[in-house]
């Protein structure tokens, strides 16, 4: 009834609304009214989107009633090799700016560091390729210019999350090593060490929640809905899982724990205990 009532309120002035119905699918009453009405939301001159974070079950009676009724759009994330032409594409979009000729390449160690530093946020990507492309064009020529690895060290920030998802990996590796390092060069460009500790925790708890539903033999769709975590999230852990055994994530969980707790009652600094807790796993 509020969903309909947003119909019935006219303005004196020719306007069209929007309406957002964000996760409804979870909802059957509410797409059982909806079905009952959809041949009169057809007529209207508003516009209606309909949001779900999650993949749509595309065998029920709303969906098909969608597709015959609705524009249908998934929009997915960019992955691998896709992700990586998308970045060419834009780089060639920009020219060589003082002369004009040629287009802005990237060198292939040079773009496996930016996906590293950013993922596949493409808002971000393209502000990081503007900013790349900006800083190169006075050292271009008519060949055009290529973005090197030191550029991408210099000018692109690295995601901290993908940063803490690849020390993460790093530890599971067992390259301590390597994920000391991650770690300290974070903390060196001045990012606060109890925010480190929180993506860990973060981190830690989304593989322990994954690993809890894969021993106990979920399928990986039931996974992605139990857990109630993104499914990029989910997808992007599910594998990394398979490297820590279950006793071994609730160990590292009560480590984390004991370490966030240390840090607030004061008995140790955030970031020695952040060294300690690393070595320790």
């Amino acid at each position: 009834k509020d969903f309909l009532s947003c119909f019935k309120i006219t303005s004196m002035f020719a306007e069209k609304k929007l309406v957002i119905l964000k996760n409804v699918s979870g909802n059957i009453k509410f797409q059982e009214e909806f079905l009952e009405n959809v041949k009169n939301l057809e007529e209207i001159k508003d516009i209606v989107v309909i949001y779900e974070d999650c993949p749509a079950d595309k065998r029920t009676k709303f969906f098909k009633a969608l597709q015959e009724y609705a524009k249908c759009q998934e929009f997915n994330y960019l992955q691998s090799a896709n992700l990586r032409k998308w970045i060419l594409r834009e780089f060639e979009k920009n020219p060589s700016a003082s002369s004009g000729q040629g287009t802005t390449k990237i060198n292939p160690d040079a773009a496996d560091l930016l996906l590293s530093f950013v993922g596949n946020d493409l808002w971000q990507m393209a502000n990081e390729i503007n900013k790349l492309s900006n800083y190169i064009a006075p050292l271009d020529n008519k060949k055009g210019s290529a973005v090197k690895k030191e550029d991408v060290e210099l000018l692109v920030k690295p995601n901290i999350e993908n940063d803490i998802f690849r020390t993460i990996d790093a530890l599971a590796q067992k390259n301590k090593k390597q994920a000391l390092s991650l770690f300290h060069k974070h903390i060196d460009n001045g990012d606060s060490p109890f925010y480190l500790m929180s993506m860990v925790a973060y981190q830690f708890r989304n593989l322990l929640i994954i690993k809890e539903l894969i021993d106990s033999q979920k399928p990986y769709d039931t996974i992605a809905k139990k857990s109630g975590l993104h499914p990029f999230v989910v997808k992007k852990n599910y594998y990394l899982c398979n490297q820590f055994s279950l006793p071994e994530l609730k160990k590292i969980y009560r480590k984390i724990f004991q370490a966030d707790s240390d840090i607030k009652t004061g008995k140790i600094e955030a970031e020695t205990a952040l060294d300690l807790l690393l070595s320790e796993i």
